[in-house]
């Protein structure tokens, strides 16, 4: 079995969506979760995962962490040795994710407010991973700025999915099919 199949196993969708949407779990589309937001489509968001290439012990940043369901696959991901950041701009969903992230047993993942004003996380970076479930106007060089050497970033951009891979001669970009998400604020 591969490593992201194992963490979807690992981590059942329903336990990261509001009771009344539990029933929907099993639905390959975006679950409404509240304020506008959204848990993502599982086929979306398990095409992002194997784009990411998180490894045992990466240092990730979950960006629009939401629900917690992510940053919970992500920390399945990294394991024990890693650690995940999630961060949520919106107040109540930082709440909620987190909530439902300590029922996972994951304590190596966190989720925390978004700081007013900045993309991500500066002050923990560098990442090895930076996962954003939100669609960006334009690819954010604030996020590819916190990457390490060889991290990986991977972010819809104006309906692409978009990986980027640091490196020494800069930043390799890839395109990976068409996709539609809340819009990264």
């Amino acid at each position: 079995m591969d490593r992201v199949r194992a963490a979807f196993q690992a981590t059942p969708r329903a336990d990261f969506l509001p009771a009344t949407q539990r029933h929907r779990a099993g639905e390959d589309l975006p679950v409404e979760i509240g304020l506008g937001m959204t848990n993502s489509q599982p086929r979306t968001v398990a095409a992002m995962l194997r784009l990411l290439a998180v490894r045992p012990g990466d240092r990730v940043l979950d960006v629009g962490a939401g629900s917690g369901w992510t940053t919970a696959l992500l920390a399945h991901l990294t394991g024990a040795a890693g650690s995940v950041v999630g961060t949520e701009i919106e107040p109540a969903l930082v709440a909620f994710g987190t909530l439902n992230l300590s029922r996972a047993d994951r304590p190596w993942a966190s989720i925390q407010p978004a700081a007013e004003g900045t993309l991500g996380d500066p002050r923990r970076a560098p990442y090895d991973r930076i996962l954003v479930s939100a669609m960006a106007r334009e690819l954010p060089a604030d996020l590819v700025a916190q990457l390490g050497p060889g991290g990986i970033l991977v972010v819809p951009v104006q309906g692409t999915m978009v990986r980027v891979r640091s490196g020494p001669g800069g930043p390799r970009i890839s395109e990976h099919g068409a996709y539609r998400f809340v819009p990264l604020r």
